[in-house]
């Protein structure tokens, strides 16, 4: 049977995703196509997101959904809808993100006799250069509208894989048989979210499809706001150094909602906070000071404490679903959700670029100074700090922190001195007992040092 709900009014439309000029967005509204309630097949129903003509013009859906059970979804869901940016009159070389299909062909229909609604499932054929990306549900055996759905340019997709098996056929007496399948996105690279739109792919039989290019997810580049880092600290004089002197550089790493875990209902998270920011703030800590009013070089030793707190961010991960070494979710995140993810956050800004074993090192580090005489000495480290803010301001989870071994600073009063300094091995596991640090850094005034006289060897 057709029934059409009514939507409750919602809030506006979140600021769309780009990816050339293709825009994505989120509907709320849907429309019933057929309810299997009545049959002797599992319980489930097919519904059309419809995005609002006055909230989302031009935004169309990429295939319908299926729902287990006979509520009603609206206000309750969240799927993806897409449309063509407008170029202002300018041509994109590659061609439009969008297009009709080229036309329908049928997987499935209801074939019994006293059935109500001769319910019809279609594939849309996309024209050359797309990919559709889901099932098309009538309810009637005729073919659906060309402007039911729209194909993607193909290279704003990436290939998926089918994943659980959603609904077949069982029980409704149809002659054809049909399975409909879940669509999981691929592993993300660094600095991308490959997405399912919540659509679903279906075979005529029930069987696993297992066809190249049966499945196809969204994908996007995470947003990024970059800046240089900030300036390493100077001694201008012999005081010690104040907290004022240090400056702070925020990195931003923007993530639509959906990959994020905050609320249980997809939608409550969809209109409190389309998008979330995870910003690193970068700055250099001071590890020691020392002013040598003496006559004589001496030596200066600090330990440097590191800021990773594994369990803290595994309380983060936990909390969020987020993952700073590796793609993520590792779970669902909701039962509730249509939309599947892969997201993986860029590895410059994770400090992972070479390896992320970084992560679990929480040992201190001992730095050694030869300060020469009348010197004053500062050793400043960087740090990144890490949280996760809602587009009211508000934090989510707990905040996390990384230190960069490498980003030992040497400052010293008057500039003209010269330091070199040298970084000794991590210890292995031959570690004599005792020894605390992971790291020794050795920061040498060569001014302290002998040099050796002169020799004329010339003839």
């Amino acid at each position: 049977m057709i029934i059409e709900e009514n939507a409750a009014s919602l809030p506006g439309p979140m600021q769309p995703i780009t990816h050339d000029n293709l825009l994505i967005n989120f509907t709320t509204e849907f429309y019933r196509i057929w309810s299997t309630n009545g049959t002797k097949a599992k319980l489930g129903t097919f519904w059309r997101p419809t995005p609002a003509r006055d909230a989302l013009p031009g935004y169309f859906p990429l295939g319908d959904v299926f729902i287990p059970g006979n509520v009603n979804i609206n206000g309750e869901m969240v799927s993806a809808v897409v449309c063509e940016k407008d170029l202002k009159g300018a041509k994109n070389s590659k061609g439009n993100a969008l297009a009709k299909p080229a036309d329908f062909e049928l997987v499935w229909k209801e074939s019994l006799t006293h059935s109500v609604t001769r319910t019809s499932i279609w594939r849309p054929i996309p024209p050359v250069g797309y990919v559709a990306m889901g099932l098309v549900c009538a309810s009637d055996h005729s073919k659906p509208s060309l402007n039911t759905i729209r194909c993607v340019r193909a290279d704003l997709v990436v290939e998926a894989n089918v994943g659980d098996p959603l609904w077949n056929d069982k029980g409704t007496g149809a002659k054809l048989s049909f399975s409909a399948w879940a669509i999981e996105p691929p592993t993300a690279e660094p600095g991308e979210i490959c997405f399912a739109p919540g659509t679903f792919v279906g075979v005529p039989t029930y069987s696993k499809p297992s066809a190249p290019g049966t499945a196809y997810a969204l994908r996007m580049q995470i947003p990024l706001q970059i800046k240089a880092a900030p300036q390493a600290p100077a001694l201008t004089g012999y005081a010690h150094p104040g907290d004022d002197a240090v400056v702070k550089v925020t990195q931003i790493a923007r993530l639509p909602w959906f990959a994020v875990r905050d609320h249980a209902n997809p939608a409550e998270q969809f209109f409190s906070s389309p998008y979330y920011e995870l910003q690193r703030t970068d700055e250099y800590v001071l590890i020691g000071y020392d002013h040598n009013t003496s006559d004589k070089t001496r030596p200066a030793k600090w330990t440097a404490h590191r800021a990773q707190n594994p369990i803290g961010l595994r309380k983060f991960s936990g909390f969020t679903s987020i993952e700073i070494a590796k793609a993520w979710p590792s779970v669902l995140l909701s039962d509730m959700r249509v939309l599947k993810l892969s997201a993986r956050l860029p590895e410059h800004f994770t400090h992972t670029e070479s390896s992320a074993s970084g992560w679990n090192e929480m040992r201190p580090q001992v730095v050694i100074a030869m300060v020469a005489k009348k010197t004053a000495v500062a050793v400043y480290q960087m740090e990144s700090h890490y949280r996760l803010i809602r587009e009211d301001g508000t934090q989510v989870a707990v905040e996390f922190g990384y230190t960069d071994d490498s980003s030992i600073h040497l400052t010293h009063y008057p500039p003209e001195q010269i330091e070199v300094a040298s970084a000794c091995p991590q210890p292995t596991g031959n570690t004599p007992p005792g020894t605390e640090a992971s790291a020794v850094v050795d920061v040498i005034a060569p001014s302290s040092l002998k040099r050796p006289s002169a020799t004329d060897t010339a003839p």
